[in-house]
């Protein structure tokens, strides 16, 4: 009775220590649960782990199989109900959060990876003082299929490949945790004390784990199978790994020769054959082909030796990586590097003579005309220059240059030297790949005093500003109005830092108009635009502004806002404009409910206000509309004496209470959000739903008591059935109105008091199934399930239909007998760790009373045993019950006493039969301190609920164990 009531498990209190506890009880609870940070959180796990520690409530390190997967749950309290954030850095090293965080209570990962071990964090943060934080470290544990290669002495290599004296047997494993190597010679372990002509050892500077197996002298016993087998000792139930190698006198490292030039130019649409020829290597090699960059293209094939690529195209160049391997010596490696010819953008430059600054074509000065393409291979273009259509050659006169040293690599030049009327002509420049079919491109460029002559920018009259409302379209202009040839024009932004909307920094407008779609008002700014440098005259660029102005309706603030208070007190509304273009603005208005408010025209220099008393007749939606040329904008209000939501309270101790009848009640607590802002709360307005119908509806009186700030307040919901789970929602009322409605659902959970044995009984109800937990160590797991869970197909001869209180909702746990089990599997449940201490009784050692409920119908029923393991130094399973056959088709009652020594557990073990009609329940299971008494135990049509201890009480502790109860259920 006092560990009921103050967790207290010692002797027999005086009546002194009774009331102080009993005050300090109540002090607690009537002062110590309302409004409070995030507290207590704990990270627990219900994946597959491989590792767990007795007490998995603290467990710091998570041990998990690569592959499983992993499943953290965050358990914190606090009120308001705190928002849970994981977070993960790299190593346990490492404090970099990742980029990606995932908010949600539990954090799973479906087949996890090595990669995704280290420490993971969960963070609660309410708003309300400081968040809580906890860690911990996830340990993936794997073992790769380890790698043996062979080497032999750098120093002396001559005649065959293994005539040498010492060869090397390397092994290499990727593991978590470290690897043990075994080597083994055929089916022979080798041992390096046994064998003098052996040496086994760990290189340093490799990478992952390795040992060598080094042959010294080599003898013909040598020659052999060698096995490197790695082991990480079974952790996570994984096995051991082995790679055998064949060692013999024609063993030899891996050659390869391409049928191919290092380099290999293409035009598109060829097809592409690459064959890689082993020429020698034993065991023969093992042909792989990659490429850099990106993988191989789609269409590859590879045959054989061989690589396919059908009809190339320019992104199917790069570097093509032949590699074989026999795991002898080092891999052999041959590179190729396909180039697929392409050319675009021809364009050309008129340079007048740079030495006299001059800007036109004049007589007797030099002139230069280049010509560029786009191209590749770059080098590997031919130009041809024509004049008049002849093709030019060298002279005193006229000047080739096939590569201008002067201009962009790739750039031929045509120089006229000391120009005379007779070189007045029609230039060509023709860019071409020798043999190929990419198509040649030409450029003619017309040289004549009439013909050249420097460019004028300018921008148009009036279209120097641009204005243009968001998410219009807008064109900004700057023209060549005379000059020959007319160049291009470039377009960027005067911020150096700024891009083009493009998301480049330049873009090129051959008219010099930039179109602009969707204009928003990060675009507004300037804009240079410039003549380009080819295409044209190649002096000095001319360049000009335009200058982009998006125009926008006003920006407000706030957007919506929530406003609570009294009836028939003032309240101010007042709507900031942050930014406006135009700035100036054209009108204010305000609106109550759609309603235009007549009222004196507002300064449009000041902040827009609205004052007035509110009344219950004029709550609800106020608007204040703020215009200028562009357009109008918003600020929102609503305006009501309503009282705010109710904020439900997550963190109730054991809500749960089992009454008769299977039915239980749900103990509700929640505070009221600035109970203060409105006008006074009398009461809530409760309702109970299941499946959207009303179940209970009623109004929960406050009896003239006012809500206070951060002070919970609780009402006991009953008549609950057990284990449905409801939909309660909750109202406040004030005398003028009522609240929105919250909403949560309430679900039966099993109210074990953990770690200490309690008087209760374990129905399995909730899927946290009391605290129990499978055994990792056997064959399969236990499977909780219901009559509404239950496979359709599955054989009517065996396994219960309902639970142990025949309502289709209840849960039990049972073993599954059906495939792919097979006769002996054996499948352990563990109960909680109760951390009992080893101090004995009056009497002896304190007894407990272990009681359960087990079904075992069909005629291929096994074993059911349960045993008492003590936890010490080593845990000790005894057997304390067994039963084995087919039983009948009720559920029955089994129960026992165990004396423990210490922590315990109780181990429940159901072991496979012949056949598949070998299903294995068990129900309502209960630990209890005291002995086992028939008249302790009330059956009724529900679950079975245990009443008492195994020894009477005097009057004196009834009384108390009564009163303490009334004050527990009073502050509860």
């Amino acid at each position: 009775m006092w560990q009921a009531v103050f967790g207290y498990d010692g002797p027999e209190l005086n009546m002194g220590l009774f009331w102080i506890l009993l005050l300090s009880r109540v002090y607690a609870l009537a002062w110590g649960q309302g409004v409070y940070a995030p507290a207590n959180a704990q990270i627990v796990h219900s994946g597959a782990a491989c590792n767990v520690k007795d007490d998995n409530m603290s467990e710091r390190i998570y041990t998990i199989k690569e592959g499983d997967t992993l499943v953290l749950q965050c358990i914190v309290k606090g009120h308001p109900r705190p928002q849970v954030r994981w977070t993960k850095t790299a190593g346990s090293a490492s404090d970099k959060f990742q980029e990606t965080s995932i908010y949600n209570e539990t954090l799973r990962i479906e087949g996890i990876q090595r990669v995704q071990g280290g420490r993971y964090y969960c963070k609660a943060d309410n708003g309300v003082g400081v968040a809580a934080i906890k860690s911990i470290r996830v340990d993936v544990q794997y073992l790769d299929i380890p790698v043996l290669t062979v080497h032999q002495t750098i120093s002396d290599v001559r005649g065959s490949y293994y005539q040498e004296k010492t060869v090397f047997l390397r092994c290499t494993v990727n593991s978590n945790p470290p690897a043990r190597f075994i080597w083994k010679r055929g089916d022979m372990l080798i041992e390096q004390s046994k064998d003098n002509g052996v040496d086994i050892y760990e290189p340093l500077y490799t990478q992952g784990e390795t040992k060598v197996l080094k042959l010294k002298n080599l003898r013909p016993k040598d020659f052999a199978d060698y096995t490197c087998q790695v082991s990480v000792r079974n952790v996570c139930n994984i096995k051991d790994k082995s790679v055998t190698f064949r060692l013999t006198n024609a063993t030899s490292p891996p050659m390869i020769r391409l049928s191919v030039n290092d380099t290999v130019v293409v035009d598109p649409g060829q097809d592409v054959r690459i064959t890689c020829e082993v020429t020698g290597g034993f065991p023969l090699p093992i042909v792989t082909w990659s490429r850099y960059p990106g993988p191989l293209p789609l269409s590859a094939q590879v045959r054989g030796e061989s690589l396919i690529l059908r009809a190339v195209t320019p992104a199917d160049a790069g570097f093509y990586n032949c590699t074989a391997v026999n795991n002898v010596g080092n891999p052999a490696r041959k590179n190729v590097n396909l180039v697929v010819r392409t050319m675009s953008n021809l364009t050309f430059q008129i340079t007048p003579d740079s030495n006299k600054d001059s800007e036109t074509i004049q007589m007797g000065r030099d002139l230069k005309l280049s010509c560029h393409v786009d191209a590749t291979p770059q080098d590997k273009v031919n130009y041809t220059w024509y004049k008049n259509g002849a093709p030019v050659f060298n002279s005193d006169s006229l000047i080739l240059l096939r590569s201008d040293p002067d201009m962009a690599p790739g750039t031929s030049s045509l120089e006229i030297v000391d120009m005379k009327f007779r070189d007045l002509a029609t230039y060509s420049c023709m860019a071409s790949f020798s043999g190929s079919t990419v198509r040649e491109l030409r450029v003619d460029v017309n040289i004549s005093q009439n013909s050249v002559s420097p460019p004028v920018l300018t921008v148009p009259p009036g279209r120097q500003a641009v204005s243009v409302r968001e998410g219009g379209n807008a064109e900004l202009v700057c023209l060549v109005v005379d000059g020959k040839p007319r160049p291009p024009i470039l377009w960027s932004r005067t911020e150096k830092d700024l891009l083009m909307p493009s998301g480049k920094p330049t873009v090129e407008t051959p008219d010099g108009r930039l179109r602009l779609k969707n204009v928003s008002r990060d675009m507004m700014g300037a804009y240079r635009c410039q003549t380009a440098p080819y295409n044209g005259l190649n002096i000095k660029r001319r360049e000009a502004q335009v200058q982009l102005n998006v125009q926008y309706p006003p920006i407000l603030d706030p957007v919506f806002q929530d406003v609570r208070s009294r009836n028939y007190q003032m309240v101010t509304l007042r709507c900031t404009i942050l930014r406006s273009n135009p700035p100036r603005l054209t009108d204010i208005r305000w609106f109550r409910n759609g309603d235009f408010i007549r009222m004196p025209m507002p300064d449009l220099k000041e902040t827009p206000e609205l004052k007035f008393k509110l009344e219950p007749t004029n709550n609800g939606s106020y608007e204040c509309r703020v215009s200028n040329t562009e357009g109008t904008s918003a600020c929102t209000f609503n305006v009501s004496a309503q009282p705010y939501n109710a904020e439900f309270y997550f963190d109730t101790p054991n809500p749960v209470r089992i009454l008769k009848g299977n039915n239980y009640s749900y103990n509700l607590q929640w505070t009221q959000k600035d109970p203060d802002a409105t006008d006074r709360i009398i009461g809530y307005w409760i309702n109970v739903r299941k499946n959207k119908q009303n179940l209970l509806s009623k109004q929960i009186d406050l009896k003239g008591k006012a809500p206070e700030k951060g002070v919970l307040m609780s009402y006991a919901v009953s008549d609950l059935k057990i284990p449905l789970s409801y939909e309660v929602r909750l109202a406040p009322i004030t005398t003028y109105s009522t609240g929105d409605y919250v909403s949560r659902i309430i679900q039966y959970s099993e109210p074990y008091t953990y770690p200490r044995p309690s008087d209760h009984v374990c129905g399995f109800e909730d899927e946290r199934i009391c605290g129990f937990s499978q055994d990792r160590s056997d064959i399969f797991d236990w499977t909780r399930q219901n009559h509404l869970t239950q496979n359709p197909k599955r054989s009517a001869n065996t396994g219960p239909d309902t639970d142990r209180s025949g309502t289709k909702e209840g849960y039990y746990m049972y073993i599954e007998a059906s495939r792919p089990r097979t006769q002996g599997d054996k499948a352990l449940l563990l109960s909680p760790l109760f951390n009992i201490t080893s101090s004995k009784g009056p009497k002896g050692r304190v007894p407990y009373c272990v009681s359960f409920y087990y079904h075992m119908k069909g005629k291929h029923i096994g074993t059911l045993n349960v045993y008492l393991r003590v936890r010490s130094i080593a845990s000790v399973d005894r057997a304390m019950w067994t039963k084995s056959g087919h039983q009948g088709p009720d559920w029955k009652k089994a129960f026992f006493d165990v004396t423990p020594s210490g922590p315990f557990q109780i181990v429940f073990e159901g072991i496979r039969g012949s056949g598949f009609e070998g299903d294995i329940a068990i129900d309502d299971v209960s630990i209890t301190r005291g002995e086992c008494k028939q008249q302790n135990t009330v059956a009724n049509a529900g679950k079975t609920v245990l009443i008492g201890g195994s020894h009477p009480l005097p009057l004196a502790k009834w009384l108390t164990f009564g009163l303490s109860c009334f004050v527990s259920l009073l502050f509860r």
